[in-house]
């Protein structure tokens, strides 16, 4: 029998892929076995991570933001990267983040929404009719615990998150039987998304992971995803709360 690493699952897309919970997403579907599209805007970071996961990973550049990158994404893979059978959304940021609502413009909070939301839905609009026309797909939704309980100060990544799990939650019961939907809830994990929302401050960024008795690390995420991807046809994967054990 062959080994599991060596023996080809199908392609999956990860958005935001660049670093952190998306490379480690990338890097473990790789290993176990699937074909991963990674993109994200930072191509530098994109082309390194290729480098290192080899010829079962293909770059490519998207800004979930851009309608354009969006649409053209799929005419833009070769041809037989393009039978899409899991999407991992994860693009997402919380720049401005932490701040009570009228201390940042305006633009910040859309901008989150915008990201979080918009390009999800693009996406996954892009990308579920290669799905219904294989007759077989798996969505993961990267969201939030911020989705079970609000915080002060987290006005608009709160809004988004809340907006993933109704999303996640309805596109499940559209496509029962089709395709299946799975939405991870990770609470704190330590990368480099609180320096982005400082923006690039390392030192607040430290600060703020270390006011945490326990942080979880991007692998944790990742063995999730696997694990949702790895049920039979028959299970599906709905909600997956994972927190630090303190």
């Amino acid at each position: 029998m062959a080994s599991l690493k060596n023996t080809v699952r199908g392609v999956c897309l990860v958005t935001g892929a660049s670093s952190g919970i998306g490379a480690a997403i990338a890097e473990k579907l790789v290993t176990d076995g699937w074909k991963v599209v990674v993109a994200a805007r930072r191509t530098e970071r994109l082309t390194a991570l290729g480098t290192q996961l080899g010829p079962r990973c293909y770059p490519i550049e998207l800004d979930v933001t851009d309608p354009n990158s969006v649409s053209t994404l799929i005419d833009r893979l070769p041809e037989d990267w393009r039978a899409i059978g899991a999407l991992i959304n994860n693009a997402g940021h919380d720049i401005g983040g932490r701040n009570t609502f009228d201390s940042r413009p305006v633009e910040d909070w859309l901008s989150t929404i915008e990201t979080n939301v918009a390009g999800m839905i693009r996406v996954t609009h892009a990308v579920i009719p290669i799905m219904l026309e294989r007759r077989d797909g798996h969505v993961v939704n990267i969201g939030s615990n911020a989705s079970t309980g609000a915080y002060a100060g987290g006005t608009a990544y709160v809004a988004s998150k809340f907006a993933v799990s109704g999303f996640s939650k309805a596109l499940r019961l559209d496509y029962l039987g089709r395709i299946r939907v799975t939405q991870i809830l990770p609470g704190l994990v330590r990368t480099e998304f609180a320096e982005v929302r400082n923006a690039g401050d390392k030192e607040k960024a430290a600060a703020f992971y270390a006011s945490y008795a326990e942080c979880l690390r991007s692998e944790d995420v990742a063995n999730c995803v696997a694990f949702a991807l790895g049920q039979p046809p028959h299970v599906t994967i709905a909600e997956l709360l994972v927190l630090p054990s303190r």
